[in-house]
């Protein structure tokens, strides 16, 4: 059963790393490209880091898939169900990613604070991932009882499918695209959030969705080889991947509430948000030693807070964050 996970996994991070210089080259060439914000002169970067991933990500599932399915016929018809569902709703997703950039080609930029490519507006934003779900929704993916504070174990019956489902995936996906913008920031968090789920639903008999984490996880470590400071591309759509992935594997691993309480972070980055009528950036400002400076005197992001309590440079930054939610998965890994 490990090497059921581990080949996958090394396929999917090696699919990633040999893939991502490829796509690097492409971007640049179609001026498929976002500006550095907190780097002297905004540097322009190739900006989509979803295919990539997705493409290696793919490989290692793909793999499991086809190893299952002709050498040892053990996957079951509702398993393969599951699987191929939740494949087809990050395709839905990834898409959903690529045409924001693309529409960014066509709307050009914005002044301001910061220089900033225009995508979808953040109305199509939301709406947008609701088709994604329908794959999920229609194999009755996850199990409808679910424990809930306060009220024990709950059966939702077709809410489950037809309401709790839609809103997750939707949710998720908007939510790891507030906390953004910092090289590495979104890999890193995917990274961390993919490997305490895998984990968990490993343990918890759930073998499915530890799959998705563990493969998914790799494909986000090789993507880290290139995205890290100073990065040579951005996520662009991958933030909208990231999220979705993290409730496939709550759906389909049916550790919702794990998955909830190791989100806890975003929702923080979402109260905030709202605080500034989600108007307000996660930049900072860069200063001449290479720190970066909070842009408001109120604080709008989770982002803003560890740029307030002391000189950061951007990567610093960046890895306080990702090991700020390490360190809480971890306390919830143990709690719960």
């Amino acid at each position: 059963m490990y090497l059921s996970i581990i080949i996958p996994s090394i396929i999917a991070f090696l699919g990633t790393y040999f893939a991502t210089p490829y796509f690097i080259k492409i971007l640049k060439l179609e001026g498929i490209v976002g500006y550095d914000q907190m780097k002297k002169g905004k540097p322009k970067i190739p900006e989509m880091g979803a295919p990539p991933v997705l493409f290696g990500f793919l490989g290692g599932l793909f793999a499991y898939i086809g190893a299952q399915t002709f050498l040892t016929s053990s996957l079951s018809q509702k398993q393969l169900l599951h699987l191929m569902a939740a494949i087809t709703t990050l395709i839905i997703i990834t898409f959903i990613g690529v045409l924001d950039e693309l529409t960014c080609l066509i709307k050009g930029k914005k002044q301001g604070l910061f220089l900033k490519r225009k995508g979808l507006s953040k109305l199509a934003q939301f709406l947008l991932p609701f088709p994604a779900a329908i794959p999920l929704m229609a194999v009755s993916a996850g199990v409808s009882k679910m424990s809930v504070p306060f009220f024990g174990v709950v059966d939702f019956g077709m809410i489950y499918p037809l309401v709790l489902v839609p809103i997750a995936i939707v949710g998720a996906s908007n939510a790891t695209n507030m906390l953004a913008g910092f090289n590495g920031l979104e890999a890193g968090l995917g990274f961390v959030l993919s490997m305490f789920l895998g984990l968990y639903a490993y343990l918890h008999g759930s073998f499915g969705a530890a799959l998705i984490g563990f493969t998914f996880a790799a494909s986000l470590l090789a993507f880290l080889r290139y995205n890290w400071y100073p990065a040579k591309i951005f996520p662009g759509g991958l933030n909208y991947v990231i999220g979705c992935v993290i409730a496939i594997m709550a759906i389909v691993g049916n550790i919702e509430k794990f998955a909830f309480l190791c989100f806890l972070p975003w929702f923080v980055e979402l109260f905030l948000k709202i605080r500034s009528g989600f108007k307000a950036e996660n930049f900072g400002v860069l200063q001449k030693d290479g720190t970066l400076k909070a842009p408001y005197k109120k604080v709008y992001s989770l982002t803003h807070i560890v740029m307030k309590l002391g000189r950061f440079k951007e990567w610093q930054v960046s890895l306080i964050l990702i090991a700020s939610v390490a360190i809480w998965c971890a306390f919830i890994f143990m709690v719960v």
